[in-house]
């Protein structure tokens, strides 16, 4: 088994080094031909003008051939900045589809096999190491050594895998150029599936995806015997590939708009942006349903199944940040700080990010009804800082590249709008909580060092508290983890839900009050 797992790790360390290799690979070579594809009309002749010197130049890497693209249009548009000239700048960024139909050589010609080579040949190889994984281990999680890895304390490798994950992130979310041989690879599957060219969405969504379904089966060999995890892993990997993944997809191969069905309000902030909407209305049925299902959602959905299942039932079972932050995630889940501090600052960070997206989204409805006679534009402002600050920095760069470095569920816990307002709900009016026994309560540690929301759950425990927290996403884990069954998650009647434990401090009781 040990040679299977050394052959598995060779495959996947192989299939990474190809990975980044063939972004160095293949040539570009932009013509009028191929730039009358991708520009729009009253861009055309400028672009014509302004690019002219590059036609014919054939260009060795995407990196000089973005340079030089970037180089020529932004002086037209600087100089028409430069001048008050508003109407005449090109906003529209065509950098990466000039970048795709230049594309010619290695790479563009050997798409397929480069995606086999790549995110496929990577694949298996996890899965062949992944397989073998706790085989004759006896049913449950053991501390076998994870927090002594240098990959899952912080170590070199942690390290080097954050710094890895968060370039990529900044090249997907502001430089895709960059990428577009990583995007061409995908293309065969983008076709198969909507029937166009893949974008660096598309890309992403696949190694997404990917990423999900290979960590997800490690998860069903690490909890192999514990139905709840079995169940919730097999149900995030059943959301995102389907509606997540592929039914958006099919539905642009129908030509409806783009809708991830399992992306809720706040956390789908684009729901009421003014081109969704108009998306939506005007696609007949589908959109009507895409628009009137958001709402319901959002107004009774939401509120009603944490009502009955906590938060649990989105963010562990549905959400795919959740369910990457589960499966690929799931490593670092001990990394999560579970200090008084660090929950103090959680509170005031992720109730912020809902005020912020709630007020953002009210000023976007009344744009909307009124023809952006009252606001104007100015909600603009908020939807590109928005989109920076949160969209992109915070749940991509952060939520994901700092996993090596405060655990998985970073993104969750500081920023989600979601996770906050499901968590209100959770903590106020639900029938869901984490029960204890004081009595039978080790002091292990286990259930705290597990905990990925930072929550000390062996204070719970020792005290025989309720847990019920609004950040508690309800994984589970702290309950599989614990060797004496102290923790079950129940949904009761709300009634002796919530407690006050008289906690004896040297001469004096104190009412320590279930936060």
């Amino acid at each position: 088994m040990k040679n299977i797992q050394k052959l598995g790790l060779s495959l996947f360390f192989l299939a990474l080094l190809i990975f980044n290799v063939i972004l160095c690979l293949g040539t570009f070579q932009l013509t009028e031909e191929r730039l009358e594809e991708i520009a729009k009309d009253e861009h055309l002749e400028v672009l014509r003008k302004e690019l002219r010197p590059m036609f014919g130049v054939k260009y060795t890497n995407s990196f000089a051939f973005v340079y030089n693209f970037n180089n020529y249009l932004d002086g037209y548009n600087d100089l028409q900045k430069d001048e008050q000239n508003w109407d005449r700048v090109i906003w529209d960024d065509y950098t990466l589809a000039a970048a795709r139909v230049s594309s010619d050589g290695f790479v563009a010609n050997n798409r397929l096999v480069l995606l086999f080579m790549t995110l496929f040949m990577g694949s298996f190889g996890a899965l062949i190491y992944i397989l073998p994984l706790y085989r004759g281990e006896p049913k449950g999680i053991k501390h076998n050594g994870l927090m002594l890895s240098s990959n899952k304390r912080r170590g070199i490798i942690g390290i080097t895998v954050g710094i890895y994950l968060i370039l990529i992130y900044i090249l997907l979310y502001w430089y895709p150029a960059y990428i577009v041989n990583w995007v061409l690879i995908t293309d065969p599957i983008s076709r198969k599936i909507s029937g166009g060219p893949a974008s660096q969405w598309f890309m992403y969504g696949v190694i997404y995806t990917l990423a999900i379904l290979v960590m997800g089966i490690r998860m069903f060999r690490k909890y192999w015997g514990n139905r709840y995890q079995m169940l919730r892993t097999a149900s995030v990997m059943f959301f995102q590939l389907s509606f997540a993944f592929l039914l958006p997809e099919i539905l642009m191969l129908f030509n409806q708009p783009y809708h991830n069905f399992i992306n809720i309000w706040p956390l789908d902030y684009t729901f009421f942006f003014d081109y969704r909407i108009d998306d939506m209305l005007s696609s007949g049925a589908i959109g009507m349903l895409m628009l009137i299902s958001g709402i319901l959602l959002i107004v009774i959905g939401v509120p009603l199944m944490t009502y009955f299942y906590g938060k649990r039932w989105y963010c562990s079972w549905v959400c795919g940040c959740g369910g990457l932050a589960e499966t690929a995630g799931d490593p670092y889940r001990h990394l999560s700080d579970k200090s008084v501090k660090s929950w103090k600052i959680e509170r005031w960070m992720v109730h912020s990010v809902l005020v912020f997206a709630v007020v953002m989204t009210a000023f976007t409805i009344v744009n909307y009804f009124t023809g952006y006679e009252w606001l104007g534009h100015s909600t603009d402002m908020l939807h590109e800082w928005y989109g920076f600050l949160i969209g992109a920095a915070f749940a991509g760069v952060v939520g994901v590249g700092f996993y090596p470095f405060m655990g998985n569920r970073v993104w969750c816990r500081y920023g989600c709008p979601l996770a906050a307002y499901l968590g209100i709900v959770q903590r106020f009016k639900s029938r869901f909580r984490i029960t204890t026994n004081g009595g039978q309560c080790i002091s292990c540690g286990n259930c705290s060092t597990y905990c990925e929301m930072g929550i000390d759950v062996r204070w719970y425990a020792q005290r025989g508290q309720n847990i019920v927290r609004a950040s508690c996403v309800g994984c589970g884990v702290c309950s599989s983890v614990c060797p004496r069954g102290v923790l079950k998650l129940e949904n009761g009647n709300e009634e002796g839900r919530i407690s006050d434990m008289p906690i004896i401090i040297g001469n004096k009781s104190v009412t320590i009050k279930n936060q």
